[in-house]
């Protein structure tokens, strides 16, 4: 009988204890001064994200991705910016293994904005 009065203020510490969190939420806003640039920020989030698939030898090599004018016309001419918005599990999201972290799509959406600048 007495471990019973201790059975329900440790289930409510325990419930009341835990959070519920994603990825997106524990993930830091990347922050930089200045524009957005190929070379400085969005070259190696796509080479890391995107070009297993999107490189020469990638299943997806006829949509190459590898340098700064074959992405910035990805952008400007197919719906790449809205297919890494998508969630997973939506179809067609990129890259098809899971969605990028929300500061990464953060930082291509403002190299967008910024005018796609090189460097």
């Amino acid at each position: 009988m007495r471990a019973i009065r201790y059975i329900f203020p440790i289930m409510a510490v325990t419930l009341f204890s835990c959070e519920s969190n994603t990825y997106e939420d524990l993930e830091e806003d990347i922050l930089f001064e200045g524009p957005i640039t190929y070379n400085g920020q969005i070259k190696s989030i796509i080479s890391a994200n995107c070009l297993s698939c999107h490189g020469s030898d990638g299943i997806s090599s006829f949509r190459p991705l590898g340098t700064y004018a074959e992405l910035k016309d990805a952008v400007q001419n197919t719906d790449l910016l809205d297919r890494i918005q998508r969630r997973d599990g939506e179809q067609g999201i990129m890259p098809q293994t899971g969605r990028m972290p929300q500061g990464s799509i953060d930082l291509i959406l403002q190299w967008n904005t910024d005018g796609l600048q090189e460097n």
